[in-house]
């Protein structure tokens, strides 16, 4: 297990904090967590604002080949790959790698990119449809968190179970109060969140043995 930063490529993204808190109510958050289309491509304040490909994540997909030693014929699953940008981005990078995807949202999945169609699979992470060890590396960004701990904890076991020390995990965390405070006035989906001592031992009680890292709200 490693703490390993894995999406340092990406940019960053802007986020008007105040005027999510603003926006948040009950009928929001409910939206949101719907998971269809108001989050990925309605307003912003039901979540992306517009989820759409522009070859970002290929230089994440880069770090993640290198990583784990990713080679042609390899499996590799994407636990909550939403439209499934990550999962094409991986296999342009490695030509020959099987990428795989998984996600809870049917409109994430009928609005992929042509190049995936075929390798997105519609489910829950707390449920993995696939054999014990069938992949050489499981990634997960930003998912688990929208589980409730057991779920959690359920998802991690899954995940462990597919690529037993071989995957990578990032959640919503902060290392302040101050840091809580903002997460709390943008999120809409995570159900557990924690500071990473708790969340560590969150990984202990799964058995989770890959490796990890934080989703953390700065001004």
């Amino acid at each position: 297990m490693a703490e390993v930063n894995l999406l340092r490529s990406l940019p960053r993204t802007a986020r008007n904090i105040q005027e999510r808190a603003t926006a948040k109510d009950p009928a929001v958050i409910a939206i949101a967590n719907e998971f269809g289309a108001e989050y990925w491509d309605g307003d912003r304040k039901y979540g992306y604002g517009g989820y759409r490909y522009d070859g970002r994540w290929r230089s994440v997909a880069r770090d993640m080949i290198a990583h784990f030693g990713l080679r042609p014929g390899m499996r590799v699953l994407d636990v909550g790959c939403g439209k499934g940008f990550l999962v094409k981005d991986l296999m342009l990078e490695c030509p020959g790698l099987e990428s795989f995807g998984l996600d809870i949202s049917h409109y994430a999945l009928t609005h992929c990119e042509r190049e995936v169609v075929g390798r997105l699979h519609l489910g829950n992470a707390t449920s993995l449809p696939f054999p014990d060890g069938s992949f050489d590396a499981v990634i997960s960004i930003n998912t688990i968190h929208n589980l409730d701990r057991r779920g959690v904890i359920q998802a991690l076991r899954e995940i462990e179970r597919l690529a037993p020390g071989r995957a990578f995990v990032q959640v919503d965390a902060y290392h302040t109060p101050e840091q809580l405070e903002l997460f709390k006035q943008w999120v809409l989906t995570a159900k557990f969140h924690d500071y990473p001592s708790g969340w560590l031992g969150v990984f202990e009680e799964a058995g989770y043995t890959g490796d990890w890292y934080w989703t953390v709200l700065e001004r």
